[in-house]
């Protein structure tokens, strides 16, 4: 294969556009990821990346050369693109310096490790590319343990999802299951559920985070699904005050604040009885 590519219709050019499909992807198992940083933790999380191609021109601060360093100490053999060539591949006004092909990866409940008091998030049938990846980026930061995707309405592993974690859908600590194995894994690890809902008498302040829980956050469109009302789980159903015309929030908003409440809770002393 040449080491440069020139014309924006070259045949690779043409089929990492063709990743950009959903259809193209599950036909091929194959992904397409666009940009610096989300090149940078796909290759510290493992990811098994097919080819990968440069923009030199574009690639003109510490961070892009950095992780052209990282890629060839680590084996890959770089094809550059011309500004041309790499205009095509562009999102929007973006400018990928570095963008890779990779094999989709799959991330099952048995790669997740736990520790004594975890703390979890399930993301149900989440349908908003946008809203997953700022959920995952605010799972990172806030420390969450692991992050369940059940049944995805969206694919994690589409160019928007990766671009809005900026790349933290690659975290070891992610992992995708139906509903089934995921309230069979709640169940064997015994942990408390918890449910944001409008209608709840407690708030979200009022339940205990350092018990091992797991938050379940429901799609834009339904909520959770009734599937949580079953006597097994016997929810903790907490919601967040609203003092203003408003009557709901963005499900990645109220991610983030329970995510940081657990983190709250979980860094103060314990309560005396």
């Amino acid at each position: 294969m040449p080491d440069r590519i020139d014309s924006p219709k070259n045949p690779r050019i043409k089929a990492m556009l063709r990743l950009r499909n959903n259809r193209e992807r599950k036909k091929t198992g194959l992904i397409l990821i666009d940009g610096v940083r989300e090149v940078a933790r796909a290759l510290a999380a493992g990811v098994e990346l097919q080819e990968v191609f440069a923009c030199r021109d574009w690639c003109d601060d510490e961070e892009a050369r950095n992780g052209l360093a990282a890629l060839r100490a680590a084996g890959y053999a770089v094809t550059e693109l011309s500004p041309t060539a790499a205009k095509a591949l562009a999102y929007g006004e973006r400018r990928s310096g570095i963008i890779a092909i990779a094999r989709r990866p799959q991330r099952t409940l048995a790669d997740l490790s736990l520790g004594a008091a975890p703390f979890v998030a399930i993301l149900e049938a989440i349908e908003k590319p946008g809203n997953l990846g700022a959920m995952l980026r605010t799972a990172d930061a806030a420390g969450v343990d692991s992050v369940v995707l059940m049944d995805s309405a969206c694919d994690p592993f589409g160019p928007n999802v990766i671009r809005a974690s900026v790349g933290n859908i690659f975290r070891s600590f992610v992992a995708e299951a139906t509903a089934e194995e995921s309230m069979a894994w709640l169940q064997e690890h015994k942990m408390q559920v918890v449910i944001s809902t409008p209608t709840a008498d407690k708030t979200y302040d009022e339940v205990n985070w350092r018990l091992p829980t797991a938050v379940v956050l429901g799609s834009e469109a339904h909520g959770v699904s009734s599937r949580w009302e079953e006597p097994q789980f016997a929810c903790e159903h907490v919601r967040l005050p609203m003092h203003g015309q408003a009557d709901s929030l963005n499900v990645s908003t109220t991610a983030a604040v329970l995510f940081y409440e657990a983190v709250r809770q979980r860094r103060a002393e314990p309560k005396r009885a």
